[in-house]
């Protein structure tokens, strides 16, 4: 059984990577699927200054609980099994390294999240997890 990861940051196209990925294995392409979520970690000292640090984490964990919600309910309703996590880290690294962590074959992600200015600038999450992975990556418009 191939494993997948899917990448889901709560936008339109993590969610059609999902659909894409529930379409998949109704063609009979069956799957392990793992979901993740990656938020950056906060270095602002303003927050720091009011925040311990596991209160800043758990602060994280949620968020990235939230931007799972709709992902999770999508293939509950399918009847599909999954793993769901969140990570604190750079995005593309944290999710090439997952998906070598957790043996995976291939990556479905969305073509564009809900990125933030520096990563327009610098490149999309998409291009990196590209490059960084060793793994084929499709991508959902």
């Amino acid at each position: 059984m191939l494993k997948a990861l899917v990448p889901v940051d709560g936008s339109d196209n993590a969610l059609r990577a999902v659909t894409h990925v529930l379409g998949l294995m109704q063609e009979r392409e069956p799957m392990q699927v793992f979901l993740l979520n990656v938020q950056e970690p906060i270095d602002a000292w303003e927050v720091r200054r009011v925040f311990k640090p596991e209160e800043i984490e758990a602060m994280l964990e949620v968020q990235g609980g939230d931007a799972l919600k709709e992902a999770r309910q999508l293939l509950e309703r399918a009847g599909v099994p999954f793993t769901a996590q969140v990570l604190i880290g750079e995005v593309a690294p944290s999710i090439a390294d997952y998906a070598r962590a957790m043996g995976c074959d291939k990556i479905i992600m969305g073509t564009r999240g809900m990125t933030t200015l520096a990563n327009l600038i610098m490149g999309s999450v998409a291009t990196k997890v590209i490059h960084l992975s060793g793994i084929p990556v499709t991508l959902v418009k």
